[in-house]
């Protein structure tokens, strides 16, 4: 008989057992998952391109961000991560997958001397960032490129705890998830039902609506469809993506 709930971390890995082993994106057990999605490096994925967001690229360059700390949640092959870099971030970049890791990694390899350095770390971004541990933060900048909308209703919890600990008053929240509606991606079942299937069906989609209630803590500083990038553009962009941009309350 367990009776071993006792704290909300019991609370929130019960609810993440809930969940079918091949539901699994966001847990430490998730990342074999992982791996065997990133193995091979030749699928058309949108985003195994070396490309930065449009989006995140439009708010370091040309909007409200300048360079400071940052932290790339579920940075996969390092895309955003070694853009932030090369425009002077110090950067902290997390994956459940040592796949992703291994990749971006040697993509930095490959960068010429003088584009920036990322520490690249492999774990659990919640663990990792967790009071007291290695990447705490503050940092200036949080961005999430497909994390948040792989994460089960009751772990949304867990990311906005994650924010409030993480990120510096007056520091910037930048996130791109799929977008609900017309034209969108990803599950538009209700949070209940997610639960009675036991699965995040491919991940969740959100509307605009759904952000700003989530993100409400937060002072809203844009919400977007992603523009759609050509090929031949620089930077990526799905308008099947919300770009969204938030900002902290500074302090006094």
């Amino acid at each position: 008989m367990d009776r071993n709930v006792r704290t909300t971390d019991d609370v929130m890995t019960l609810m993440d057992g809930l969940f079918t082993p091949e539901a699994d994106r966001w847990t430490e057990g998730g990342a074999s998952w992982w791996d065997g999605f990133y193995a091979d490096r030749s699928k058309a994925v949108p985003f195994f391109v070396e490309k930065p967001d449009e989006s995140l690229d439009a708010a370091v360059r040309r909007g409200p961000i300048a360079p400071g700390r940052a932290l790339d949640l579920g940075c996969g092959p390092g895309r955003n991560a070694l853009h932030l870099a090369s425009l002077g971030f110090d950067v902290d970049a997390v994956d459940l997958s040592p796949a992703a890791i291994d990749w971006a990694r040697e993509r930095a390899a490959e960068k010429p001397a003088g584009a920036g350095e990322v520490r690249f770390h492999r774990g659990d971004a919640f663990a990792l960032t967790a009071p007291g541990a290695e990447l705490a933060g503050p940092y200036d900048l949080i961005n999430d490129s497909g994390c948040f909308h792989h994460l089960p209703p009751h772990r949304r919890i867990s990311y906005l705890a994650l924010l409030e600990r993480c990120l510096a008053p007056g520091g910037h929240f930048v996130l791109t998830c799929f977008a609900s509606g017309e034209g969108g991606m990803g599950s538009e079942l209700p949070d209940a039902e997610l639960y009675r299937t036991g699965g995040l069906h491919g991940g969740l989609a959100y509307s605009a609506e759904a952000l700003r209630d989530i993100f409400a803590e937060l002072t809203e500083i844009g919400l977007r469809r992603m523009n759609d990038e050509a090929p031949a553009s620089p930077l990526f962009g799905e308008s099947f993506l919300w770009a969204a941009h938030f900002r902290k309350a500074s302090q006094g």
